[in-house]
């Protein structure tokens, strides 16, 4: 070969190097980082875009958020805010009792839990509580209850929200929401006279906004005893997203919510530093 059809050669290798290298370049930002930028504006964290179509009555408690739902008697979903400080305090949950909220349209009674074979599951716990007496008192609205049986609501769900605390306490605050999942067209048990649907399925969706680096996950539950432990429910957020219609964290930039939304690895969230 000769030396000028040689050079023309390495010309045109370098020529397309340089294109591949300025397409990739070009590519780059759109691609997103493994690390999600540190969140500097928390405010809506607690806020949650309900699945369109589905009916919702918002009420803000002293400690927690309730999007209600008067067709099914149940929370859409609960949120609320955990601090270090609040895992603990002088709120006692002995001597509170279930109540009917009068404001909250289609809210069930106590009564319609009673001999269901179901427990009063709380969404937002009682032992997340303990910092106000007030706080204590109103989780205890049947508006923040959903119907679970023993061994989710005292099993696995119960350990989850213990570990809750732990993470709470590490990472200085974390943002927690949780509901149940109705499975479609409709539920197809239901319990008392006000027809509480009973769910299949529980999700929790946590986020740890002020951790170095800021990171969520997600829990899926089924309606009964759960094998494997906690750990073997957890599913990215965006999961969570796709099968109840709801939209979180909406009000993170859509740089940082893709990242968080799409990783959930157990060992790497409890274990974290």
């Amino acid at each position: 070969m000769s030396i000028a059809r040689t050079l023309i050669l390495v010309g045109v290798t370098i020529i397309i190097a340089c294109c591949i290298v300025k397409a990739c370049n070009a590519m780059m930002p759109h691609l997103a980082p493994e690390v999600p930028a540190a969140i500097t504006d928390t405010k809506g964290l607690l806020d949650v875009k309900t699945a369109p179509g589905v009916p919702e009555q918002i009420k803000q408690y002293t400690g927690f958020k309730v999007s209600f739902n008067k067709e099914t008697h149940l929370p859409n979903w609960v949120s609320w805010e955990l601090t270090a400080d609040e895992t603990s305090g002088p709120a006692l949950r002995k001597g509170k009792k279930f109540f009917k909220d009068y404001d909250i349209e289609g809210c069930p009674t106590h009564a319609d839990y009673t001999g269901s074979g179901y427990t009063r599951g709380h969404m937002a716990p009682a032992a997340d509580m303990k910092w106000s007496e007030l706080a204590m008192t109103e989780c205890f609205t049947m508006a923040n209850m959903c119907p679970q049986v023993q061994a989710l609501n005292s099993g696995t769900w119960g350990k989850l929200e213990n570990k809750c605390r732990d993470w709470a306490i590490r990472d200085s605050a974390i943002i927690i929401i949780a509901g149940p999942v109705i499975n479609p067209p409709a539920p197809d048990e239901f319990i008392g006279n006000t027809e509480v649907a009973v769910p299949k399925q529980f999700f929790k969706v946590i986020l740890a906004p002020y951790a170095n680096p800021p990171r969520a996950i997600a829990f899926l539950m089924p309606q009964g005893k759960v094998v494997g432990g906690m750990q073997n429910t957890v599913v990215t957020v965006d999961s969570i997203e796709a099968l109840t219609g709801h939209d979180f964290f909406a009000s993170l930039p859509d740089s940082i919510e893709n990242i968080l939304e799409s990783k959930s690895q157990f060992h790497k969230w409890n274990n974290a530093k």
